[in-house]
């Protein structure tokens, strides 16, 4: 007998040694200060809980740290009275003295890289709920070289490696790049950004920096709200390097371009992938707002210069809205060269001048079309085409779509729209991504309704007003095979910013040393002091 109360406390060690703990910051919270919580010790499972408050918290940190699909490490924001996302600042802000990282001026917030903690490559981690804002030139923080400029590169949240990371519900602004994603040669790869507000970054005078910028081995960009640059910027929208890109589902409004979608600078391991040649771009409203940045709105291919790791795929473009309100010419499509291709089906493309404005190519590439609404008069180039078009003759040419409120930003159709049930078949190739959702403003996403044929344009009419909800049978709802989706998508089987549901979904304490559930619990805990002093800090949630 006394050889087993050893072994059944080191039974219970291993569960205990490993529990989640959770850091609640914020005012009346144990922790006063975002600088408060031991980043450099953080474990699989943990959570730490930033609370709104009037004043933003002027801190900056590094996450290095490996989750797992079960116990995801998660920084999550607590919502104030109003909804306020508690705010990260840049602006004089400091770092924790424990940290130790390179690249500390590249962002606020810093994944991957380290001294201290100890550098990994930092997987399983969720950042939501946040508004992070003001890391660029003049702005300065104190780190571990005293005060310290950003640089025109720097970022909100700069991504220096990591893999199985979800960023959700965020507010990015104020910044060079309001995301910035490395490759760090292939080491970074199935990253999620879902439901963020990114708007008002870049540098005056710069086409350099962008409201995101990332490269990476799959990445999925979904339910995002991309807003203007910062006046007198010059940067992309959305502008991305990876292999296995999606992006659906999104409102894309400003930018030099809307997309601007390129070839991998970083590694030849995104050039060798097969997904590099595939680039899938669903459900989004892309709105050119004025006269401002190049009448280009998507632009696919390359910008190096070495035309050999040019994308040189396909484009696969459906089901999307396009409105330009430029007062002269806008081009659809820049094609870097003829060995890119696009696959243009199942838009709705209206400019606000006369159809002639509108050109499909700048120049080079290959086109294909079908079922898109345009308005009569476009024409293929307006600097000369030295690529192709492919028009099967099903498109819709009329003066409007039919809008339930084009002035007012609503783009849903209205009854009687001569785009209603016009949808054709999708390319095999988009076949395996469903259309199950859409847009919902801002941030969100609700089910597209299962109403018949297909309608045109990133929104489903349900006309029938009694249709279903394509994830119960319809055209899709299961799994679509995009990146990170262990992950729960927004408002998903976790407790969303702002909701005390006890560890916020990030795992609570299980096993034979559950808090105060298992016999004895308070005992044993004393043992496993005794043992070695193992047990970490943590926060207990009641489960009955």
């Amino acid at each position: 007998m006394r050889r087993a109360i050893p072994c059944l406390a080191l039974a219970c060690l291993a569960p205990w040694s490993a529990a989640a703990a959770t850091y609640e910051v914020g005012p009346g919270q144990p922790l006063a200060a975002v600088g408060d919580v031991p980043w450099e010790s953080l474990q699989a499972g943990d959570t730490v809980r930033i609370h709104w408050r009037a004043e933003p918290y002027r801190e900056k940190f590094v996450l290095c740290v490996r989750g797992t699909a079960e116990r995801p490490v998660v920084v999550q924001g607590v919502r104030g009275p109003n909804g306020e996302r508690p705010v990260l600042d840049g602006r004089d802000a400091t770092t924790r003295a424990a940290l130790n990282y390179w690249n500390e001026a590249r962002g606020v917030i810093k994944v991957g890289g380290a001294n201290t903690p100890a550098d990994t490559l930092p997987a399983h981690v969720r950042i939501e709920g946040l508004e992070v804002r003001s890391a660029r030139p003049p702005y300065t923080f104190t780190g571990r070289d005293g005060l310290t400029a950003y640089p025109n590169n720097a970022a909100a949240i700069f991504v220096e490696k990591a893999e199985q990371l979800v960023i959700r519900d965020c507010e990015l602004h104020d910044s060079g790049n309001g995301l910035f994603v490395a490759v760090s040669d292939g080491a970074t790869r199935d990253v999620r950004v879902e439901g963020n507000f990114l708007h008002g970054n870049g540098n005056e005078g710069s086409a350099y920096e962008h409201n995101s910028y990332t490269e990476a081995l799959g990445i999925l960009f979904e339910g995002n709200r991309y807003g203007p640059l910062r006046a007198g910027c010059a940067g992309n929208n959305l502008k991305d390097r990876s292999a296995g890109l999606v992006v659906r589902w999104n409102w894309l409004e400003g930018g030099n371009r809307q997309l601007d979608l390129v070839d991998a600078e970083g590694s030849q391991v995104l050039v060798q992938d097969p997904r590099y040649r595939e680039t899938f771009v669903y459900g989004n409203v892309l709105l050119e707002p004025g006269d401002d940045g190049n009448s280009q709105i998507v632009h696919y291919g390359g910008d190096s210069g070495t035309e050999a790791d040019y994308r040189k795929g396909t484009l696969h473009f459906f089901h999307n809205t396009v409105v330009s309100r430029r007062s002269g010419n806008t081009t659809l499509f820049r094609l870097s060269t003829n060995e890119e291709q696009a696959d243009c089906r199942n838009n709705i493309v209206l400019v606000t001048q006369a159809g002639s404005r509108l050109a499909l190519l700048d120049g080079d590439g290959q086109l294909s079309l079908g079922h898109n609404f345009f308005k009569p008069g476009r024409v293929d180039s307006h600097s000369g085409l030295s690529g192709s078009i492919q028009d099967d003759g099903t498109s819709i040419l009329a003066a409007e779509p039919g809008f339930l409120d084009e002035a007012g930003d609503d783009f849903h159709l209205a009854a009687g729209s001569v785009c209603l049930d016009q949808a054709g078949p999708l390319a095999p190739a988009a076949t395996g991504h469903p259309l199950h959702s859409q847009y919902l403003a801002h941030q969100g996403l609700e089910p597209r309704p299962a109403d018949g044929p297909l309608d045109l344009g990133a929104f489903e009419r349900c006309q029938s007003g009694a249709c279903a909800d394509p994830a119960d049978g319809g055209d899709g709802g299961g799994d679509d095979g995009e990146p990170g989706e262990d992950d729960a998508g927004p408002g998903e089987d976790d407790a969303g910013p702002g909701e005390d549901e006890g560890q916020g979904g990030s795992g609570n304490l299980s096993g034979s040393c559950a808090c105060g559930h298992a016999a004895g619990g308070s005992a044993w805990l004393w043992l496993l002091v005794a043992l070695g002093g193992w047990v970490r800090r943590v926060t207990c949630a009641r489960t009955g």
